[in-house]
């Protein structure tokens, strides 16, 4: 008896006794969430190194498909911020008026590709030595000598000064004219900070023929004669031509016979 007792002693002693602790493993990484592709590479290669988990060809394939999703959606999260940014960008660019400027409290302003104007209205009555208009190559200040300036500012582009001027009409309006140097562009704003168009609704007008070259403006003049002249059922320029080199040649040979010729 004394020896069960004590084999059962021993076996409750083993039984009570707290097992050893079981070794664990610490990871320790910070998710940035500007970057969380780097979170998920520590943390994949803390996994590889301490078990057997990327040992299989179908784990690896899991987790290769897991990070291309992330990557995908990331990338498109971006994408949407950025068109998100410039949809917004958009609002903020206003309509430009029938001359493709602004109509501001105190001005407008208009342009071509080659010219910007600029009005400011003045008190009736208001004479040309009271003007103070300076126009430089990158500044515009105009107003009244008796007073601060109406309008003032870098100007968003440079303009030639020798081509430019003002002007007073009817003792109300000063109109400033200023040529571009930069012919190719669109100025988005009068002035450097200043309220923006949005330049794709800027409308070109139509072009003159005095300002095209030589050859162009004739091949233009042809063309609009023709189509007049289609229009009146009449001869075009090259129908005319043709009737008198005809007029020529039968003049030169008075026996040949064209009773025969087909119209072409």
């Amino acid at each position: 008896m004394a020896i069960l007792t004590d084999y059962d002693e021993d076996q409750q002693s083993q039984k009570s006794s707290p097992s050893p602790p079981s070794s664990t493993l610490s990871f320790n990484a910070v998710l940035d969430p500007s970057n969380p592709l780097e979170f998920l590479k520590s943390a994949f290669d803390f996994v590889n190194q301490h078990s057997d988990m990327f040992k299989t060809t179908a784990s690896e394939k899991k987790i290769s498909s897991l990070v291309k999703n992330i990557r995908d959606k990331i990338k498109a999260e971006e994408e949407a911020v950025k068109k998100a940014a410039l949809e917004e960008e958009k609002k903020k660019k206003l309509a430009p008026n029938q001359a493709n400027g602004l109509d501001m409290e105190n001005h407008s302003w208009g342009q071509n590709l080659q010219e910007v104007t600029v009005t400011v209205p003045v008190p009736h009555g208001t004479k040309a030595r009271d003007v103070s208009c300076v126009i430089k190559s990158n500044s515009l200040e105009v107003g009244l000598k008796s007073s601060a300036p109406i309008v003032q500012g870098e100007l968003f582009q440079a303009v030639k000064t020798d081509d430019s001027y003002w002007s007073l009409e009817d003792q109300k309006m000063i109109s400033v004219l200023m040529t571009k140097c930069d012919k190719s562009k669109w100025w988005k704003s009068l002035f450097k900070g200043g309220p923006e168009i949005d330049v794709q609704k800027a409308e070109p007008e139509p072009s003159k023929l005095s300002d095209l070259d030589g050859e162009t403006r004739s091949a233009v003049e042809k063309m609009m004669f023709d189509q007049r002249q289609k229009q009146m059922g009449l001869p075009t320029s090259q129908e005319t031509e043709n009737q008198e080199m005809l007029k020529k040649f039968m003049a030169q040979n008075p026996n040949f016979n064209l009773s025969g010729a087909k119209k072409i």
